[in-house]
């Protein structure tokens, strides 16, 4: 991995809170991903199952970890599955990690070879009356394929057809939304990576430049900085194209009097940063371009004040829809009866501002967490308000992330040029 090495006090830490949440006499498991191909005998870039990273800290495929807190012998409470390493795969893929290295990493003391997990397993499970499974159990999940964790809870299953199955997913999703301090490091570590990125962009960006040329100096500057690249996708949207939520081809030319709309951000030791700017292609808003992106930037101000312990997503969701009718009114974007008989369920701001103002964030981009709970202290977000006008070709949105504290909250992103007037005078 290009990452430092993570104090495994995180994983330590990690596991005794998941720990709290079983029930008594349970084992959990938790399996790696696939590692995915591509045609051929080629492969994708291997990504592990972020829970399985949280608790662990282990990065490889072909992983197993089994947690059992009231094991009778005492010993075998955590125990981790590995890859068995040899000569060749050294020669061939690396080498993988060996036991004492595991345990390093983790801070589990009990390492076997993945190809002992069924004995190994057998003669633990019948002490549990409950097993614990994971699954992805993410809102936003459009998954078809059948994944490894699908595989491996049907074997479980069938292997133990009398144990009683419990969910882990509800566990990982309280848990993870709650950021260790090690966490919160390792996610300024990614934010900082891109705030590189973008002073890079700011000297390099002019008339006629390309989207996928923007797009080269930020990997060039993420890698160069021991990020394995783009946490997500990147958006560089000029013009029009702004206006597109989830542009993707980066193929253009960005023309003078153009805005472009980057949402770009560097993943860390699989931590997620997720940030937007809007540049002007040739240094210079234009005064309806300045108007616009100071609505948003205001909008962004004040809905990131309002995220503190406490609070709940309903009404910060109403409070920053209040903020954004207001701003598109004073742009002339809604009219005062626009508002007056709008639809409770799609506001009239909808038409300018049609996505959610903030998610979790951590581990994965669109990170788990619980948004039918009042936010508390350690919940990390994003806060990214937007106005697109096609009619103009014109699309603003601003993003940072923040995590509360309990003294508010602490803008991970503070460093990273954000003013109108700041962005004009460093790319001049």
């Amino acid at each position: 991995m290009k990452y430092e090495a993570i104090n495994n006090k995180l994983f330590i830490d990690n596991r005794a809170n998941y720990i709290k949440h079983l029930k008594p006499n349970s084992v959990a498991l938790f399996v790696s991903n696939d590692l995915l191909p591509t045609n051929a005998d080629g492969s994708f870039g291997f990504v592990q199952n972020s829970d399985l990273f949280y608790l662990s800290g282990i990065d490889q495929e072909d992983s197993i970890l089994l947690i059992f807190p009231d094991v009778k012998d005492g010993k075998h409470k955590e125990v981790l599955f590995l890859k068995e390493t040899s000569e060749l795969i050294a020669i061939w893929e690396g080498a993988k990690l060996n036991k004492s290295q595991a345990t390093a990493v983790s801070g589990i003391d009990h390492i076997y070879w993945i190809s002992e997990f069924d004995k190994v397993f057998k003669s633990l499970v019948f002490q549990a009356e409950h097993i614990y499974l994971n699954s992805n159990e993410h809102t936003r999940r459009y998954i078809d394929m059948e994944t490894a964790e699908m595989r491996f809870n049907s074997k479980i299953k069938a292997q133990c057809p009398l144990h009683t199955i419990q969910r882990s997913a509800p566990i990982m999703h309280r848990i993870r939304s709650v950021k260790h301090p090690i966490e919160i490091e390792l996610m300024q570590h990614a934010c900082d990576i891109t705030e590189k990125g973008v002073r890079r962009l700011l000297n390099f960006i002019k008339t006629g430049v390309t989207e996928y040329e923007i797009e080269a100096e930020l990997i060039h500057e993420f890698i160069r900085n021991k990020s394995r690249g783009f946490a997500y996708g990147p958006i560089i949207a000029s013009g029009a194209s702004a206006c597109v939520l989830h542009y993707v081809e980066n193929n253009r030319v960005c023309k003078d009097g153009d805005v472009i709309l980057l949402d770009v951000a560097a993943e860390y030791a699989n931590y997620a940063s997720d940030l937007t700017r809007c540049l002007p292609v040739n240094g210079k808003f234009t005064k309806r371009q300045k108007e616009v992106y100071n609505a948003v930037l205001r909008v962004m101000k004040s809905a990131t004040s309002m995220l503190k312990a406490g609070n709940t997503f309903e009404k910060y969701n109403t409070a920053v829809g209040d903020l954004m009718t207001e701003e598109l009114l004073q742009l002339g974007l809604l009219k005062t009866d626009d508002v007056k008989n709008q639809n409770a369920n799609w506001p009239a701001y909808k038409k300018y501002f049609m996505h959610g103002t903030s998610h979790f964030i951590g581990l994965d981009v669109h990170d788990v967490g619980l948004f039918y709970e009042p936010m508390q202290i350690g919940n990390a977000f994003t806060v990214e308000p937007g106005i697109y006008i096609p009619e103009e070709g014109l699309g603003i949105r601003l993003e940072n992330n923040i995590v509360i504290t309990k003294d508010g909250n602490n803008d991970l992103m503070k460093n990273i040029p954000l003013e109108a007037d700041e962005i004009e005078s460093l790319m001049n």
